[in-house]
């Protein structure tokens, strides 16, 4: 067997990656049709605030101008989601904030509960800078270890 293989004509990486994203929606899809979270079942989504079709408040763009995580478990409200995105009203440092996250913006996907996640690769060009955790008014996770976690990484060749 040949180890040059062609370049893939069929665009694999985004189609897994959409897949992927899919389950998020899912998820949170049937968050919204039983009208709350199921036992002991939480959500920390990261996402990219500059991603097109995200729409946060200014403040937390200026904070978090890359990347931030925010937290579905107790303090969350209109959860609205919709084939390409959902929509959620949290509160940051008890202040209100409404929230529009494109399912393509999500980069983790984690329920503690359970000990699931979800990561989504991001483009070597594209790869975040440090930051501080963006944590709405909920619980902190102290550790994770990385069981159930599900990372899609696909090289490409140069």
């Amino acid at each position: 067997m040949s180890e040059d293989l062609p370049d893939s004509l069929i665009p694999y990486d985004e189609i897994v990656q959409e897949a992927l994203r899919a389950v998020v929606g899912r998820v949170l899809g049937e968050v919204q049709q039983s009208g709350g979270l199921p036992g002991a079942h939480h959500f920390y989504i990261t996402f990219k605030t500059s991603a097109p079709g995200v729409d946060i408040p200014k403040h937390l763009v200026e904070r978090f101008p890359d990347e931030m995580t925010i937290v579905l478990q107790n303090k969350y409200w209109d959860l609205k989601v919709q084939s390409d995105l959902f929509q959620v009203s949290l509160t940051f440092n008890q202040v209100a904030a409404q929230l529009t996250i494109p399912f393509s913006a999500i980069t983790a996907f984690v329920d503690p509960a359970v000990n699931f996640a979800l990561q989504f690769q991001v483009a070597a060009d594209e790869l975040p800078e440090p930051h501080d955790e963006a944590e709405n008014d909920g619980p902190q996770v102290t550790s994770e270890d990385g069981s159930n976690v599900v990372t899609v990484d696909f090289g490409k060749k140069k």
